[in-house]
């Protein structure tokens, strides 16, 4: 499953990126920062933050829990989205329609494969081959994402009401992406239900039995 950390925007030089998407700035694309035998390798700019979050939040007196940690990651990434957003975006204007933005945006990172239906091995659980299909967010990853940002976005003060990471859009496009995923990847993202063991019925309870007429005293 895929990883999802916080952006770093700093020290980054706008002509080595790609930009994607004309309402996103340079420095959210990807940054080519180093080669390897003549390679150029990329690398997600989500994880700079989380290492300089990760050395930062050793030193602090209070330990957080794992969960905490990259709950506080993935807002400020968000947060980050939003400030290098254009036009700029203030959290009270943010919809639904932005956290999908945010969503594909992050499918560049991905580390999944998923097939398409040209692909032979469409539907493959353990394909035998290598294929060009893209690599993907996983929809587990980006589904914790949403519920780690839902948290955090009431924990900072916001109505549950006007939560965009709880929109219906949201919820139907996490929906899409995990049954498209599931055929392409040939795999189930089903519950498996626990069998619950059987309750032994009660047995009924017989009243005694009046004594017989005969040993009643005359």
């Amino acid at each position: 499953m895929d990883s999802l950390q916080g952006f770093q925007t700093s020290n980054i030089n706008p002509s080595s990126t790609t930009n994607l998407n004309p309402n996103f700035p340079a420095n959210l694309s990807i940054t080519t920062v180093g080669t390897t035998a003549g390679v150029t390798t990329n690398t997600n700019p989500l994880s700079a933050a989380a290492a300089s979050s990760s050395s930062s939040s050793s030193t602090s007196p209070s330990t957080l829990s794992r969960y905490e940690n990259q709950k506080r990651r993935d807002w400020n990434t968000f947060g980050q989205y939003l400030r290098n957003h254009r036009p700029p975006l203030s959290l009270s204007r943010c919809s639904g329609a932005h956290v999908l933005e945010f969503l594909r945006y992050l499918d560049q990172f991905g580390k999944t494969k998923v097939h398409t239906q040209l692909c032979p091995f469409f539907g493959h659980p353990n394909p035998p081959a290598p294929c060009p299909c893209p690599l993907r967010q996983a929809w587990g990853s980006l589904d914790a994402l949403i519920g780690r940002l839902r948290a955090a976005f009431e924990e900072h003060g916001g109505k549950p009401e006007a939560n965009p990471f709880g929109a219906r859009a949201v919820r139907l496009y996490l929906r899409e992406v995990r049954d498209s995923q599931a055929k392409a990847r040939g795999i189930s993202y089903e519950k498996k239900k626990r069998k619950r063991p059987p309750h032994p019925h009660p047995q009924p309870q017989v009243p005694p039995l009046p004594p017989p007429h005969g040993n009643q005293n005359q």
